[in-house]
Parts: structure tokens; C-alpha cells; sequence
């Protein structure tokens, strides 16, 4: 392998437009943000009826979905320079000595437990129709004559590929409605930082605002 390498040659994605990521295969995908159901705390007769719920929408489905459960570690360093900020504002010295007992509990609290924020995502895909009838083969073929880069020998444009996946986007958006799980797709913005997220962990924590952990 050459030094100079791109990491870009070995990811899956070859572009993100219009609100949709583009494949090097020639797929298309949207990406859903997803609500979440404590399906624990459900009586058994509502547990019942969310599973067949759920059955009946997979059966509705002439095409494969993808679900994906994002876990990373929560940041709450901005947070803590927030309480210090309103510390240090703080006449009542009362006031004072209880937020610094606050962020010494947030602060030994996160340690000992590590704390993860959860995100749901579906994932909505639309395949060409030559690559889908003509299988693995015609997209290696396809992959080796235009050398990857999102070129598909599939009929169509852009704009009727994409008509098409958004109907199917649609679908599963009142699919997953009736089962009480709210959805939303991700635009170019919010895809791009979702990749940059998945492919440099470290980097990009999860910042935790006052509202999110006092809501929690």
C-alpha cells in the first residue's frame, strides 16, 4: 500500500448531496434519527401489540433495512465550566459552596459510572435497478470499469433515483409512526458530521449541554 495513501479510498461512502449519502457501489442511503421506546416498562399486553406491530411493518417491506444504535461517551466538560462560570457570578456565598458540591458530584458521578448517550438511526436504502437485477457480479464489473467513484451503469438520473428512495423513506417514516418511535432524515450537514463522528471517535465526544444532563 502506497504511504500516501487517502483514508478516503477505503470508506464505503463516496459523497453526501442532497440530503442523501451516495455509495461507491452506486447505492443510495438516508439516514433517520429515531425517537426510542422503553419497551421494558410497557404492561405485557402493550409489549404484544408493539410486536405485532413491528411484524406487520417488516412484512409491508419490499426492501432491506438497516438499524443502527450509536453509543459514545458523554462530555460534560463544557458543562462543568458552566457551573464554575455561574459559580464565580454567585453573590450568595451559600449559593457558592452548593455548586461546588454539584460539580464534584457530576464529576465523581461520570467517573464511576461511565456515562454513554444513545442514538438510533434507520437506515433507508435504494439500489439502481441494473445492479439490483443483475447482482454481485455486474457491481464488481461496474466497480472495476469506473473505478469506484459513485458512477453507476444503472438507467436514471440522480433526481429519479433519489424520487424513488424518498418514497421509500416515506414508508417506513409512518411504519415506524405507528409504532409510537418518531423519525426525522439527517440533511448534508448532520450526515457529514455523523461520518466524522463514526470514523474519528476520539476526536468528537458528545458535548453535553446543562439541558440535556438535568433532563436526564
Amino acid at each position: 500500500m502506497a504511504s500516501g495513501a487517502s483514508a478516503q479510498q477505503f470508506l464505503a461512502v463516496d459523497n453526501i448531496r442532497e440530503d442523501v449519502v451516495l455509495l461507491k457501489t452506486g447505492g443510495l442511503r438516508v439516514v433517520l434519527m429515531c425517537s426510542s421506546i422503553n419497551f421494558a416498562l410497557k404492561s405485557t399486553e402493550e409489549q404484544d401489540a408493539i410486536i405485532y406491530q413491528y411484524q406487520d411493518f417488516l412484512n409491508s417491506l419490499d426492501f432491506p433495512l438497516q438499524f443502527v444504535v450509536h453509543s459514545r461517551r458523554l462530555n460534560i466538560a463544557p458543562y462543568l465550566e458552566s457551573l464554575k462560570d455561574r459559580q464565580k457570578e454567585e453573590d450568595n456565598e451559600l449559593m457558592k459552596i452548593q455548586i461546588g458540591e454539584y460539580i464534584e458530584f457530576v464529576k465523581t458521578f461520570v467517573d464511576l459510572t461511565n456515562i454513554m448517550s444513545k442514538t438510533f438511526y434507520t437506515v433507508v436504502p435504494f439500489t439502481p435497478t441494473a445492479f439490483e437485477k443483475k447482482g454481485f457480479f455486474h457491481d464488481l464489473a461496474a466497480s472495476l470499469k469506473f473505478g469506484g467513484g459513485g458512477q453507476s451503469a444503472a438507467t436514471g438520473t440522480f433526481d429519479e433515483q433519489k424520487n424513488q428512495l424518498w418514497q421509500r423513506v416515506d414508508t417506513v417514516m409512518n411504519g415506524l409512526q405507528r409504532l409510537g418511535i418518531r423519525s426525522a432524515p439527517l440533511n448534508t450537514e448532520e450526515l457529514i458530521e455523523l461520518f466524522y463522528g463514526l470514523y474519528n471517535p476520539t476526536e468528537f465526544e458528545k458535548v453535553t449541554t446543562p439541558q440535556e444532563l438535568t433532563s436526564s
